[in-house]
């Protein structure tokens, strides 16, 4: 029984793709084509824009996807949120939509805003945010360089934002956050049914998850003598708990653990002068935790 993947098409592409291939699936794709085959034969792929994939997992058209948790808030359709990805970005941290307006605009609150434009592509959750707070504004839909509308064309934007960097260089001012949101791996109800489907899904978004926590991450391997343990351990911070292993001379110990990439810089002069000796920084393709 074969799996039907959606990978998002667009900004996230290639972070995806890249994402699949340390997981152990590459997927192959051609510039011309939105049809990918991966390295399993029973797991296909195909190109389709975030703003979308909620909508054919919802469907049934594929049996599971990522996307952006806005786009499945704002489809309003029915989905199995099997995994959070956070991936995209270096800092893997959520990205905002956020309602911003006019650095010297007068408006403080979303409440100011009764009566006013607000351009946006996240029009339902838009809608909502502002129904919640009883305030009446009306909602339109932008097709893309939603900055530069305020203040000519709206008088305020609701767009997604990691940094604030780009709003500010367009000189807007940010009033509050909208939604937070984060990469998730979403999944077909029916499909989610079927157990060998279900094992598949489930199998993806382990060795994705386990792809994810291997990044920025190294691992660490070395020799101790027994009587030095001690010292190499204080120097050594671990993911769970190093691992330890005698070594066929009594008197020497084996050390294995995980730390951050950007650790080992200092960390390795620092395990030398608590006395460790053959010290080997590796790769990781995943962490299973």
């Amino acid at each position: 029984m074969k799996l039907h993947i959606g990978i998002p098409k667009g900004s996230l592409q290639e972070s995806t793709l890249q994402l699949f291939a340390r997981a152990g699936l590459p997927a192959y794709t051609n510039g011309r084509s939105y049809l990918a085959t991966t390295a399993d034969p029973e797991i296909d792929c195909m190109l389709i824009r975030a703003q979308e994939m909620a909508r054919y997992v919802e469907h049934g058209a594929i049996d599971c996807g990522l996307t952006g948790l806005d786009w499945v808030v704002e489809s309003g359709l029915e989905v199995v949120k099997v995994s959070d990805l956070i991936y995209a970005k270096r800092s893997r941290g959520k990205v905002r939509w956020v309602l911003a307006v006019p650095e010297d605009s007068p408006f403080r609150c979303a409440e100011d805003l009764s009566g006013r434009i607000i351009a946006t592509e996240l029009v339902n959750v838009t809608r909502n945010f502002f129904e919640q707070r009883n305030v009446e504004v009306r909602v339109e839909f932008s097709w893309g360089a939603t900055e530069v509308k305020a203040p000519l064309l709206a008088d305020a934007i609701v767009e997604v934002t990691e940094t604030g960097s780009s709003l500010r260089a367009n000189r807007l001012r940010i009033l509050e956050t909208v939604l937070e949101s984060n990469t998730q791996l979403i999944a077909n109800k029916i499909a989610y049914q079927y157990c060998e489907k279900r094992r598949k899904i489930e199998n993806l978004a382990l060795m994705l998850q386990g792809a994810m926590e291997a990044q920025d991450r190294v691992g660490l391997m070395l020799n101790v003598r027994r009587a030095d343990l001690h010292s190499v351990l204080a120097v050594l911070p671990a993911l769970q708990k190093p691992t330890i292993s005698p070594l066929s001379d009594a008197d020497w110990l084996a050390v294995n653990t995980v730390i951050d990439e950007s650790a080992a810089w200092s960390m390795i002069p620092r395990l030398k002068e608590a006395r460790a000796e053959g010290i080997v920084e590796y790769p990781l393709n995943k962490v299973v935790l």
